[in-house]
């Protein structure tokens, strides 16, 4: 083989890699959320979408299956070609459903959730209750599935938020005043006794807990930062003592000194 032949043959070798290197793996289907909280209030309205983009990327035919913990749901699924217009439409009523998908001129598929915050059965503090706003999955022939992504929230009451918000002040009080050298362990140990009220569903009892806690963690912090004053005030008072002691032996001293030479 000639210098002239391998020459074109490392040419066409090197214009082919860079070709497949500009085209790049196909786009995967990927997913995301628009108006997904990260917490709701107990009985209140949630509504949001989904968005899923190149839907068809691995599979012609699947099934787009949803659920959710939320009540009263409805689902609109929505299909948007490429340009953003909407060429489909359907609906479903119920925490969960099943739409048939087929290669289409689909490139996005959209999944707006309407439903209420139901009532929370076992409230935790830390982990804090999740509910789950969607799940959705990928189902192929066959009954297998992969899941496209899921999003949860924090339920809450105006109770329980309120214990929890002291809860976390007690913490922050707490944090702070160890920080600072001084002692919490009798804040922390009302502070436990905090949390387990708020798990008991006591939150009156939690938020009157934390509130103990934090006021022993700043109780705490202001002892021991008149402690430290005063240490301090002790020291630069010892140190004026030496200073004006020193002074005076300095200036006996040299007085003598003076007496001495006269």
């Amino acid at each position: 083989m000639n210098s002239n032949h391998c020459s074109k043959l490392l040419a066409l070798l090197l214009a082919t890699t860079l070709v497949v290197s500009a085209v790049g793996p196909a786009a995967a289907m990927s997913a995301s959320a628009s108006g997904a909280p990260d917490e709701k209030e107990v009985g209140t309205d949630v509504n949001s979408t989904f968005t899923i983009t190149k839907p068809f990327s691995e599979y012609d035919t699947w099934t787009l299956n949803g659920t959710t913990e939320l009540q009263d749901v409805t689902w609109t699924v929505q299909l948007f070609d490429q340009g953003g217009s909407k060429i489909d439409q359907k609906s479903y009523d119920g925490q969960s459903f099943d739409h048939a998908l087929e290669k289409s001129d689909a490139y996005e598929v959209k999944v707006v959730v309407k439903g209420t915050v139901p009532e929370v059965s076992n409230f935790t503090y830390d982990p804090a209750q999740q509910l789950t706003l969607a799940d959705l999955n990928q189902v192929r022939e066959g009954g297998s599935s992969d899941p496209i992504d899921s999003w949860s929230f924090r339920p809450y009451t105006a109770d329980s938020q309120e214990a929890r918000d002291a809860i976390d002040s007690a913490r922050d009080a707490i944090d702070t005043a160890e920080s600072s050298g001084a002692g919490v362990s009798g804040a922390e140990d009302t502070l436990d006794n905090a949390v387990s009220a708020f798990d008991a569903e006591n939150f009156g009892n939690a938020v009157d807990l934390a509130d103990e806690a934090q006021s022993k963690a700043e109780s705490s912090q202001q002892s021991s930062q008149q402690t430290q004053m005063l240490l301090y005030g002790g020291a630069g008072l010892l140190a004026l003592v030496v200073i004006v002691g020193g002074a005076l032996w300095y200036r006996s001293n040299q007085q003598d000194d003076y007496d001495k030479l006269r």
